[in-house]
């Protein structure tokens, strides 16, 4: 007869999780016989962001081989427990795999997990072989992975671009920066003269625990920085009305150095709560002044991160 009880396994966890993203739900029962990576994510993070390219194409090389990827959808800002935003982002960014909702940690605090994002590696007997925390040593991960499918070949080739693209590490000045008081550090009160790493707000804000809230038309952010990217999480206000936003680079318009999220003129529209890539220099890399003016209210502004 066989158990209804879990059993016993680095996966169990999975046994309690009753939200799938393309996928019934999967159990340790399920799964034993199968090699799993557990990839601990949440969707607004850069560096997750950065890793997802190589994760897609893992579970697409090998997933027939014996490979299971999960994706464990762990929320670090209060969009992200939203169901139907984590659906529009895996759809958005191309995540095909299963992903699980864990808005309650249950997974997070079963592998005893302290970072976004974090890659688990199970053997086909339910045990935790492998783990890497962050981005980069994508070669060991995937030659991990082929120990435990029992393959050795060629590591998978990826170009990794846009919201992707690694970051510049020689140039990184500037590391991430919550613009929330339960996290916030380097802000000052004046964006006169701002020192490097240090930030400023103009126009009515309400600084929140996870962020800086905007009361009133016309509010600004302002940082100095060092770095190629500029990105920036926001949400829209709670009608979710669309925010129009405008970006200066030393005063000016971002034009060439502008990111994704922002033409040339350095205009750009919030419409959803994701991050944002507002800057993406080219060629020498120096301090510089940044600012993003909010031409309505109601936006909330989380986490600068640079890239």
């Amino acid at each position: 007869m066989s158990s209804t009880h879990p059993i016993h396994s680095d996966l169990s966890a999975l046994y309690h999780a009753s939200v799938w993203l393309h996928s019934d739900p999967l159990t340790a029962e399920a799964l034993r016989g199968r090699v799993v990576l557990v990839d601990i994510w949440t969707y607004s993070c850069v560096n997750w962001l950065r890793t997802l390219p190589y994760v897609r194409a893992w579970s697409e090389r090998y997933r027939d081989r014996g490979l299971v990827v999960v994706g464990v959808h762990c929320p670090e800002f209060g969009f992200e427990h939203d169901l139907d935003n984590v659906r529009r982002a895996v759809g958005e960014l191309g995540v095909g795999y299963p992903v699980v909702i864990d808005n309650d940690f249950a997974i997070w605090r079963s592998f005893e997990n302290h970072y976004w994002p974090a890659v688990y590696l199970v053997d086909r007997d339910g045990r935790v072989r492998f783990h890497h925390f962050g981005e980069g040593n994508y070669e060991e991960t995937e030659r991990a992975i082929q120990q435990l499918l029992g393959i050795d070949e060629a590591t998978v080739s990826v170009e990794a671009g846009g919201l992707a693209e690694a970051a510049d590490w020689d140039t990184l000045g500037t590391g991430e920066t919550y613009l929330g008081y339960g996290r916030g550090a380097g802000r000052v009160d004046s964006p006169a003269q701002l020192a490097l790493n240090h930030w400023a707000l103009s126009g009515d804000w309400a600084v929140e625990e996870e962020s800086a809230v905007l009361s009133a038309a016309g509010g600004s952010i302002t940082c100095r920085f060092q770095a190629r990217d500029v990105n920036l999480v926001l949400a829209p206000p709670v009608s979710s009305a669309p925010v129009r936003f405008g970006v200066l680079l030393d005063g000016q318009p971002a034009g060439d150095a502008h990111g994704i999220d922002v033409d040339e003129s350095g205009e750009g529209t919030l419409a959803e709560p994701r991050m944002y890539q507002l800057v993406r220099q080219h060629g020498a890399i120096g301090p510089r002044t940044f600012e993003i003016t909010f031409l309505d209210p109601g936006v909330r502004a989380y986490v600068f991160t640079f890239g």
